[in-house]
């Protein structure tokens, strides 16, 4: 195997140090369930192993100090056990803990679920979103400063968000609730997924967010957050261009709705994504900042445009809040 970079041999070092300490204190792992996606007859399941107190409660926390998402410790190389209608096989999570993989499975349209469970622990059930095979249409969202005010562009009021806020004092982009619940109730049928370079720690947090804003329930597609096996830092961008092109090959026949904002690189690679892919999109429809969140950002203002077309006639939509994209998304037929 190649060597690992050396930011990865030293958090591996540290992880195993300590992992050594807290299992000598009677720490387990703990599986950490996240929403999955698929078709019928495969599903991809998500998940990450901690290790935990023996004694960790297991009920909803009210209240969760960001700082505390990445306060953990990973299992790395646990062996996983996935349930799918009492068929069991076994993955291996990598050296983060997280396990991706896609099983194979009895599964029909809506929501399902599959028993996951590690030794020692008490199984979890995670949340699969089966697309139906007639399906068309599709929502692909942005998270940061799209449905969720972040102001992830300023550095030090990003870090006070990520690590220090209270999760209910985040609050929600105007009207962009109502818009996606508007989309999924002119497309019967049609799946919400909520694409962001956020970390993987945060995604309880968020999906708590999505739930208490009554945003549509559908999978998050995070990231890792730390060091790689080949670089110090993980691109986002990179990211989001991967998982796109992934979607497209797991759905062909779905054209999507791409939600963004242009505060970051959203347009750029959605304009990749429409160029390369034009039967996978519907539209892309961007939540225009203003022009002060703009320069902090660390772009210009860009121009008021209501709409425009984009790579081989797409529409592309642009508006400040949700109500405006609503408007725009019905004149240009796409609802």
């Amino acid at each position: 195997m190649p060597q690992l970079h050396r930011a990865a041999r030293i958090e591996d070092a540290l992880h195993g140090l300590v992992e050594r300490r807290l299992r000598r204190t009677g720490w387990q792992p703990n599986i950490i369930a996240y929403a999955g996606y698929g078709a019928p007859g495969w599903a991809r399941v998500l998940c990450r192993v901690l290790l935990g107190r023996p004694d960790t409660r297991r009920g909803r926390l009210e209240k969760v100090r960001g700082w505390r998402s990445f306060a953990t410790l990973p299992a790395k190389h646990a062996q996983v056990t996935i349930e799918v209608n009492g068929v069991r096989q076994e993955v291996t999570a990598d050296r983060s803990g997280f396990v991706d993989t896609v099983v194979k499975g009895d599964f029909t349209p809506g929501w399902g679920c599959v028993r996951l469970a590690v030794a020692d622990a008490e199984p979890v059930e995670a949340l699969v979103r089966i697309l139906d095979p007639t399906v068309r249409f599709g929502v692909l969202s942005d998270i940061d400063d799209t449905v969720m005010v972040t102001a992830l562009p300023r550095p030090m009021l990003a870090a006070w968000n990520t690590f220090v806020l209270d999760e209910h004092a985040r609050t929600a982009v105007p009207g962009m609730a109502v818009l996606y619940e508007r989309l999924v109730t002119a497309h019967p049928g049609a799946p919400v997924f909520y694409l962001s370079t956020g970390a993987w720690n945060v995604a309880p947090t968020l999906t708590r967010f999505l739930s208490r804003h009554l945003y549509p329930a559908g999978p998050l597609l995070l990231t890792d957050w730390g060091p790689t096996a080949d670089r110090w830092f993980r691109s986002g961008r990179e990211h989001k261009r991967a998982t796109l092109a992934r979607l497209s090959r797991e759905f062909p026949e779905v054209r999507w709705l791409l939600i963004g904002d242009d505060g970051q690189h959203d347009p750029e690679i959605y304009r990749e994504f429409a160029a390369a892919h034009p039967d996978n999109v519907a539209g892309v429809a961007i939540r225009r900042l203003s022009p002060t969140q703009s320069v902090l950002a660390g772009s210009l203002p860009a121009p008021a445009e209501r709409s425009s077309s984009g790579p081989v006639g797409q529409k592309w939509l642009s508006a400040p809040d949700g109500a405006g994209l609503w408007k725009l998304l019905r004149e240009a037929d796409l609802v």
